[in-house]
């Protein structure tokens, strides 16, 4: 077997402190926290490598708990080692996959981290050598990768009698998505384990998309407009890396999500509510479009402190324009009894639609919280639906690919309010790109009218 991957993304110097590092993320995650507060946590100058590995292990960790479960019958009573351990074997298994001329992926595939396999066992070696805590565990740790190299066809096909370990899911949310979708589970399961596109949307109001790409070509990065007012980047990049940011000529946002402000029938001078605004992406596609008295009502203050500064960057601040720390469920506690043209309900839910920007999710979800979330967004839009004026419109939408959160929900909503006059929109949108298309993730419309 060769002795390299492809060409490595990253110095292998530094890749011990990474795989430490990683594996504190990783073990954060099995304890029930975020990706996203870990990474915060994470010292500055290794948070880009370690959110590089650290998602690629979320893609792949079914499968390395699976190895793990073979290789070692009794997990030593540390959970930092055992989530080096699985960080080790989701490195080493894709170095050993990609260092293999006979794969198709072999110089494709840009968006894992690849090393060589020597290196990554050395490295992962040494990172459990140089850590008091850990050193008891070194020769655990280097007799179970080289093993796992020397015998890893004949392992990966014993893993993979397990779906877990073939789809990197877990076994409930696995079958949600096949008696959803019986004919697309098996590549929307897929689809959630390759990362998404940076997908920018132009703010129409300082910037066009054809100025940007003229932009983006002259700064040497690739880029198309696959939709009107949308432009995706071949390379993801640091936001502060490309042209425009600072100027607020675009936004970050994926082109499923870009649907919103479009779907929601608005006009100059419109009274309207953003309700569950925050980070505010929706808020400031919605004022880009016009000139709104508009309330962007979120329940997390310093969430909603990142729409403020969103708006502050794209020039969209205005004095008709306020902010709101509310539950936007409690009318007692925020309405002032004025109703809105339109409301956009962008309520919370599972985020099952986001899973390949946010691979920790599917981890952190157990299937009891799809009835939880259910329960909360139809306690959400029933508070909201009281503050449409009669002939405005409720645009109810979750990124989440769950009927119980989509279709079944939009459908009781319906049932549950006769004044409610079901309009046009896109429903259920799934993240495969169809016909060459570049996919958004997955996402659901239901827009409402209310009856005069």
């Amino acid at each position: 077997m060769p002795d390299t991957a492809s060409k490595p993304t990253r110095s292998s110097a530094s890749l011990s402190d990474t795989i430490l590092a990683s594996a504190k993320n990783v073990q954060a995650v099995l304890d029930g926290r975020s990706l996203s507060e870990s990474l915060a946590a994470t010292p500055a100058a290794l948070r880009a490598p370690v959110q590089a590995v650290v998602f690629h292990v979320m893609r792949r960790l079914g499968l390395a708990y699976e190895i793990k479960q073979m290789l070692v019958q009794r997990t030593p009573p540390n959970a930092w080692f055992d989530a080096v351990l699985l960080v080790s074997l989701a490195l080493l298994d894709t170095a050993v996959e990609f260092s293999d001329e006979t794969n198709p992926d072999h110089t494709a595939r840009r968006d894992v981290p690849l090393y060589a396999v020597h290196t990554v066992v050395d490295q992962a070696v040494n990172a459990v050598a140089g850590q008091r805590t850990l050193q008891t565990y070194k020769g655990l740790l280097n007799a179970t990768l080289r093993g796992f190299i020397r015998e890893r066809k004949a392992i990966l096909a014993q893993a993979k009698e397990n779906p877990v370990a073939v789809f990197n899911h877990p076994k409930w949310w696995i079958a949600q998505v096949r008696r959803a979708y019986p004919k697309q589970w098996q590549a929307l399961l897929a689809a959630a384990n390759r990362p998404g596109p940076m997908t920018l949307r132009i703010n129409a109001r300082r910037c066009s998309v054809e100025k940007l790409l003229a932009e983006l070509d002259a700064a040497g990065m690739p880029a198309s407009s696959p939709v009107p007012g949308a432009v995706v980047l071949a390379t993801p990049r640091p936001v502060t890396s490309v042209p425009g940011f600072e100027q607020g000529w675009w936004s970050v946002q994926d082109l499923a999500a870009q649907q919103a402000a479009t779907l929601l029938p608005v006009q100059a001078g419109m009274r309207v509510l953003d309700a569950c605004a925050a980070p505010g992406g929706k808020t400031a596609h919605l004022l880009e479009l016009a000139d709104l008295e508009l309330l962007a009502l979120d329940a997390d203050q310093i969430r909603l402190d990142r729409v403020g500064q969103n708006l502050q960057r794209l020039g969209l601040n205005s004095p008709k324009v306020s902010m709101l720390c509310a539950d936007a469920a409690d009318l007692s506690g925020w309405w002032d009894g004025r109703q809105f043209d339109a409301v956009l309900a962008d309520v919370p839910c599972t985020a099952s639609g986001i899973v390949r920007r946010h691979p920790d999710i599917r981890w952190l979800r157990r299937e009891a919280d799809i009835v939880k979330t259910a329960a909360l967004q139809r306690r959400i839009i029933d508070a909201l639906w009281q503050t449409v004026k009669p002939g405005g419109h409720m645009l109810y939408a979750t990124c989440s690919i769950f009927p119980q959160e989509g279709e079944q929900q939009a459908a009781q909503f319906g049932v549950r309010h006769a004044d409610a006059i079901r309009q046009q929109a896109p429903g259920q949108l799934l993240p495969l790109a169809e016909g060459g298309q570049v996919a958004g993730d997955g996402f659901f419309y239901a827009l409402f009218a209310k009856k005069l």
